[in-house]
């Protein structure tokens, strides 16, 4: 009788290869969800811009735009966003709603649009003033502004207190021009700047906002003259 062959040993099982991990999956919000199940014309449609500064600068010009254009009652988000070219989300990321976009829309508007002139002629430079003011009156900057003081949005008080600061700041900006006329002595002692200054542009917000009246060079010039008048004859001390 032959004796049995040695069994062949037997080689251990090859260790299983380690899972690769998997990296977790961000949350995705809902309206971020819903903005990515547009179809990709949509998307590709719409110009792209870089991130940062240049984003914020265009959704904000693109809120002025919009809010001239149809008022803050009928403004929305999907449409600033349209033409600032960007995604309703990235408007999202960084204003909460429609309110605290136009805060930082208008807010950003203060002491950038009326130039205070320094010509050494009080007479020249309130006609440069109320000319100024005439021209923002009637261009996109004013007309955004205007927009939200005749709507409801003055019920909003982060909106209240941007109109605030925006006509607050004008004011304190153009009373030096008075100061200095009356340092120079072309104005008598103890005129009083601000009265000045709100007597210059109440006869041009009389007209575009009471009576609907177009303003322009002649109309400034008007308002010049009858504040100068009445300043030097000492009825706004």
């Amino acid at each position: 009788m032959r004796p049995a062959e040695p069994a062949e040993p037997v080689e251990p099982a090859e260790a299983a290869e380690p899972a690769e991990a998997v990296e977790p999956v961000e949350p995705v919000e809902p309206a971020e969800a819903a903005e990515r199940a547009e179809p990709a014309r949509t998307a590709a449609a719409r110009p792209t811009l870089g991130r940062g500064e240049k984003v914020r600068t265009a959704v904000l010009a693109a809120a002025l735009a919009e809010l001239a254009e149809t008022g803050y009652t009928a403004l929305t988000v999907d449409g600033v966003a349209q033409r600032a070219g960007v995604h309703k989300t990235t408007v999202y990321r960084r204003w909460k709603d429609r309110g605290t976009l136009l805060v930082d829309a208008l807010a950003g508007q203060i002491a950038t649009d009326i130039p205070i002139p320094d010509t050494g002629s009080v007479d020249d430079d309130l006609r440069a003033l109320a000319r100024g003011l005439a021209a923002w009156l009637t261009g996109p900057s004013g007309s955004a502004v205007l927009a939200v003081l005749l709507s409801d949005a003055v019920r909003v008080p982060a909106m209240a207190e941007v109109r605030a600061r925006i006509f607050g700041d004008r004011l304190r900006r153009a009373e030096p021009v008075v100061r200095r006329a009356v340092e120079r002595g072309q104005l008598p002692p103890g005129t009083d700047p601000a009265e000045v200054i709100k007597n210059l542009a109440a006869p041009l917000y009389f007209r575009v906002l009471i009576t609907a009246e177009r303003v322009g060079g002649d109309t400034a010039d008007r308002a010049a003259a009858a504040v100068l008048a009445a300043a030097r004859n000492g009825g706004l001390g």
